[in-house]
């Protein structure tokens, strides 16, 4: 992701210096109606609270380490096998590579019924998936409005422009307002926004299918199959040429 948006804006800066003076690219008022006013704007779709809470949104779309489905298949595999072994008690305190398969194996070991069990995990996966919607959703609001704000941003300069038609010094300022501001609302919404929103959105999908995994794996446990067995299920999730022979 980092790299991506890194590359971007390397492109974007080589070709404002190939093009001259990288200074005539800036202008504060440009950066005031389209980055400031952008980020007000997607503010005010979102409650204080969620828009406080996007800085951690933001850092697992660059640094969030998720658990891959073949170590998950693995994993789930190995408590089957110690499960088989030593009743679903034998769980009990066992260190797991995710939060939700913890969760997962502590409604086992305490007894719950297999469809309390599936009923309490699926609704904290669709809670899980609600806010990584929610935390996404500044970002597709902020790629929504980037380009609306430069639209804004060029008109007030072509108003100031012909406004002051009889002052050639002003027409200059003003021109670089009204262009400027369309640049910077293109580059605000499709290197930064909407790249953003597009990852998170990637990101639950990904965690999704893993609880979807714990939650077949943690009920196939608790009704005692084969661990071979659950293995070959599990293999379902993912790319047919990633199963291998089954």
């Amino acid at each position: 992701m980092i790299i991506g948006l890194i590359g971007a804006f390397a492109m974007v800066l080589m070709s404002m210096l190939l093009g001259g003076n990288i200074g005539m690219f800036v202008n504060v008022p440009s950066v005031l109606i389209v980055f400031v006013g952008s980020i007000f704007v997607a503010m005010s779709k979102l409650t204080l609270e969620k828009f406080l809470g996007v800085g951690s949104v933001v850092g697992k779309a660059f640094s969030f380490k998720m658990v891959t489905p073949d170590d998950m298949i693995v994993e789930v595999v190995e408590l089957a096998d110690a499960a088989r072994k030593g009743g679903l008690l034998s769980l009990e305190g066992r260190e797991t590579s995710h939060e939700f398969l913890s969760k997962g194996i502590q409604l086992l070991v305490d007894g719950h019924d297999p469809e309390i069990v599936k009923q309490l995990l699926s609704k904290d996966m669709r809670m899980t998936s609600a806010r990584h919607q929610e935390g996404s959703s500044f970002f597709v609001a902020l790629g929504d409005v980037a380009p609306a704000m430069g639209m804004i941003g060029t008109l007030i300069g072509l108003v100031a422009m012909l406004a002051n038609m009889d002052d050639p010094k002003a027409i200059g300022p003003a021109m670089a307002v009204a262009l400027l501001t369309t640049l910077y609302g293109s580059l605000m919404a499709n290197v930064v926004a909407i790249p953003i929103a597009d990852k998170l959105k990637f990101r639950s999908m990904e965690e999704e299918r893993i609880h979807k995994m714990v939650i077949d794996g943690l009920l196939s446990i608790q009704a005692g199959q084969n661990p071979r067995i659950i293995e070959s299920m599990l293999k379902s999730y993912l790319p047919s040429s990633k199963r291998g022979a089954e």
